[in-house]
C-alpha cells in the first residue's frame, strides 16, 4: 500500500533542482527527453512505488477501456488498444510524474460524435489529431487554448457528463435498440422502461451501489501512520487496495456471476459479447475505406469529420494539459507546457498505428496514480504491460462482462464531471460569465462543436465588451481628473473620449483635466488620433488636458506622433500648473455635486 511519506524524486519534479555532474545529458537533450533528468537517479524505492501505482492504475484502466469503447460507438477490444501507446509514450517524453494518457469519457463521446461508429473514421481522426497537435507545438501555437474559458470547459464537461450518463441509462437497464442521439435517446429510454430486464437493473444498480461505497470508503480511509501497529496497516491496506480496484472488483464480480448463470442455463444479462484476442495488428491508418456502396475517399472522410478535425485536438489538449497542471500545482514540481502538448500529439500519432481512437489525460487514472505514490512515470510502462497482457491472454474471459456493470464503471467515472455548484459561483463572482456556461451547457447538447465554438465566441465577446469598454475612474480635485482602469485600445478611444468631454467640456464653466495614464502600457495609431482630436478640443476652448503618469513607450510613441501635449510626473504637479490656467478654479461642489466613480460598462 502507498502510505507515509510519499518519495519524491530528486529530478525534474523538486522545485530546486540541485546541481548537475558534468556528466549529465544536455540541457537541450533533456528538454526533449525529460526522461535523461530523473533516470540517472532512479533507486529500488522509486521502482517499488511506481510497480504499485502501475498495477493500481492497470487495475483501473482495463475496465475503463472496455467502457468507453461503448461510449465511442466501437467494438471493446478498440478501448484496449489506445490505453497502452500512451504509457510508452509518456515514459520518454512527458514532463509529469502522474499523468497517464488513455481513452476518457470526454473523448470517446466527441469520438462518438464525429466517426459515425466505424473504427476506421476513429482511427483516421486519432492520426489526424496528432497531426494538429504536433503541428500547435511546433508553431507554438498553444496559447489558442487559453482562449477558452474555465465557464466554457465546466459547461462542456458537465454537458459531457449528462450526455454519457444518459447514454449508459440504456445498458443499466437491458434496454435495446435506443438510438445515440440525446433527444431521441431521452425519448426512446423514458418510453421503453417497460421493457427493463430485471436482471440488468438488478445488477446495475447493485454495481453502482459499491462502486459508491467503496468510493466513500477511499474518501475516508485513514492515513497510515509509521508508529501504525501492524494489524491495522494491514487492514488498512485490504482497504486501500479494494477501494483503488474497485472498478476491476466489481466487473470481475459481475463477470463471474454471469459466468455462473450461462454454465447453469441462464442469461438474465446482456453481456459484452467477443472480443478479439491479440495484440493489434501494426499498420498505418486508413486513408480510405470500402462499404457496401464503393470506396470513401480520404477527402470524403476529412470532410464527414468535418469540425471534429477542430473540436478533438483541442480538447484532448485542453483536458490534458489542464490535469498536468492540477497536479503539478498541488505536488509541487512543474510541467513544460510545450514539452505536453508533444507527448499528447505524438502519442495520437503513434496510437493510430495501432488502431487507437483520440486519447488524452485522464483525471481519474491520474489521480489513481498520484494516490498510489508513483515517483516518476515509469509507472505507466507497467500499466502499458498489463494492459497489453490483457489483450493477450485475458480477452475470452471479458465475453462474460455485463454490459450493465460496464454502464455503472462509466456513470461512477463521469460523476464528478458535472460541477453542480459552477452556477451559483459564478453568480457571485460575475454574473456575465454564467452567459458562456449556459450557451455551451445547452448547445452541446444538441451538437458538441456547436457549444464550444459558441461559447468561446460568447466569452470572446465577453472580453472584447471589457476591451472596448474599460472602467473609467473619475475625481475630483482642483481640475477633472480622470484615470482609465484597464489598458487603452482602440475600440475605447471614443468612451474614453465621451467620459473626458461630457465631465470637463460639457459642463459649465468648463474646465481643464488631467488625464492619469499609469495603468496604460501600450498604444496604436487609432488610440493616438483619438487622443490628438481630444487635445484639440480642449485647445479649441482654451482650456489644456494634461497627461499624468506616462509610461516611457508610451511617451516614446506619443512624442513620435509630434503631439503636443504637457506631460508631468504626478497628479501634484499637473495641479500646480493647471490651477495658473483660465478656468481651473476650485470646483463648487454646492453647485455642481461631485460625479460618482464610474462602473465598468
Amino acid at each position: 500500500m502507498a502510505s507515509g511519506k510519499r518519495m519524491e524524486p530528486a529530478m525534474p519534479w523538486s522545485p530546486r533542482p540541485a546541481p548537475r555532474a558534468c556528466s549529465c545529458p544536455p540541457a537541450a537533450l533533456r528538454r526533449w527527453l525529460p526522461l535523461l533528468a530523473w533516470m540517472p537517479h532512479y533507486s529500488t524505492q522509486w521502482l517499488r512505488m511506481d510497480l504499485i501505482a502501475g498495477l493500481s492504475v492497470a487495475l483501473t484502466v482495463i475496465p475503463q477501456a472496455l467502457a468507453y469503447a461503448e461510449v465511442a460507438g466501437l467494438p471493446p477490444q478498440y478501448g484496449l488498444y489506445s490505453a497502452f501507446v500512451g504509457c510508452f509514450v509518456y515514459f520518454f517524453l512527458g514532463t509529469s510524474r502522474d499523468v497517464t494518457l488513455g481513452p476518457t469519457a470526454v473523448m470517446s463521446l466527441l469520438v462518438s460524435s464525429y466517426t459515425f461508429r466505424e473504427p476506421a473514421y476513429a482511427v483516421l481522426l486519432a492520426f489526424l489529431s496528432g497531426c494538429v497537435q504536433l503541428a500547435m507545438r511546433f508553431l507554438c501555437l498553444g496559447f489558442l487554448l487559453d482562449f477558452i474559458s474555465c465557464p466554457v470547459i465546466k459547461g462542456f464537461t458537465s454537458a459531457a457528463a449528462i450526455t454519457i450518463g444518459v447514454g449508459q441509462i440504456k445498458n443499466l437497464l437491458g434496454l435495446q435498440r435506443v438510438p445515440r442521439q440525446f433527444f431521441l435517446q431521452l425519448y426512446h429510454t423514458f418510453r421503453s422502461l417497460g421493457e427493463t430486464r430485471v436482471g440488468d437493473a438488478v445488477l446495475g444498480l447493485v454495481c453502482l451501489l459499491l462502486l459508491l461505497l467503496l468510493r466513500l470508503m477511499r474518501a475516508h480511509a485513514p492515513p497510515v501512520h509509521p508508529d501504525t501497529p501492524p494489524g491495522v496497516r494491514l487492514s488498512l491496506g485490504l482497504v486501500w487496495t479494494a477501494t483503488t480496484a474497485r472498478n476491476a472488483l466489481v466487473v470481475s464480480g459481475a463477470a463471474l456471476m454471469a459466468y455462473s448463470c450461462d454454465v447453469a442455463g441462464h442469461r438474465p444479462f446482456v453481456l459484452t459479447g467477443e472480443v478479439v484476442q491479440g495484440l493489434p495488428a501494426v499498420q498505418a491508418p486508413p486513408f480510405s475505406v470500402t462499404t457496401a456502396n464503393g470506396t470513401v475517399s480520404f477527402t470524403q472522410m476529412v470532410q464527414d469529420m468535418g469540425a471534429g478535425l477542430a473540436v478533438v485536438p483541442l480538447m484532448g489538449l485542453l483536458e490534458s494539459i489542464a490535469v498536468a497542471k492540477a497536479f503539478a500545482s498541488q505536488n509541487n514540481y512543474r510541467i513544460d507546457a510545450n514539452q505536453e502538448l508533444l507527448s499528447i500529439g505524438l502519442t495520437n500519432v503513434l496510437g493510430s498505428f495501432f488502431s487507437s481512437f483520440p486519447v488524452t489525460g485522464s483525471f481519474g487514472r491520474t489521480a489513481v496514480n498520484a494516490q498510489s505514490g508513483v515517483c516518476t512515470p515509469a509507472g505507466g510502462l507497467v500499466t502499458g504491460v498489463l494492459v497489453l497482457l490483457s489483450l493477450g491472454y485475458l480477452t475470452s474471459l471479458f465475453y462474460y462482462i455485463p454490459k450493465a456493470a460496464l454502464a455503472a464503471v462509466i456513470i461512477m467515472a463521469v460523476a464528478p464531471l458535472l460541477d453542480t455548484g459552477i452556477a451559483c459561483t459564478l453568480w457571485r463572482v460575475r454574473r456575465l460569465d454564467l452567459l458562456p456556461l449556459s450557451v455551451t451547457f445547452l448547445l452541446c447538447f444538441w451538437e458538441v462543436q456547436y457549444g464550444v465554438l459558441a461559447g468561446t465566441l460568447v466569452s470572446l465577446l465577453v472580453l472584447l465588451r471589457s476591451v472596448a469598454r474599460p472602467g473609467v475612474q473619475v475625481s475630483e480635485w482642483p481640475v477633472l481628473v480622470v484615470q482609465p482602469a484597464g489598458g487603452l485600445h482602440f475600440p475605447a478611444v471614443e468612451a474614453l473620449r465621451e467620459a473626458v468631454t461630457s465631465r470637463a467640456l460639457g459642463v459649465s464653466p468648463p474646465r481643464c483635466a488631467v488625464l492619469e495614464c499609469s495603468h496604460i502600457c501600450s498604444l496604436d495609431y487609432t488610440v493616438v488620433l483619438g487622443l490628438r482630436e481630444l487635445l484639440e478640443d480642449f485647445r479649441r476652448q482654451g482650456l489644456t488636458l494634461a497627461l499624468v503618469g506616462l509610461q516611457e513607450p508610451v511617451l516614446h510613441v506619443l512624442l513620435s506622433a509630434d503631439l503636443n501635449f504637457q506631460h508631468f510626473p504626478s497628479l501634484e504637479e499637473a495641479e500646480k500648473y493647471l490651477s495658473q490656467e483660465p478656468g481651473t478654479q476650485p470646483h463648487s461642489f454646492s453647485d455642481d455635486p461631485v460625479p460618482e466613480p464610474s462602473l465598468p460598462c
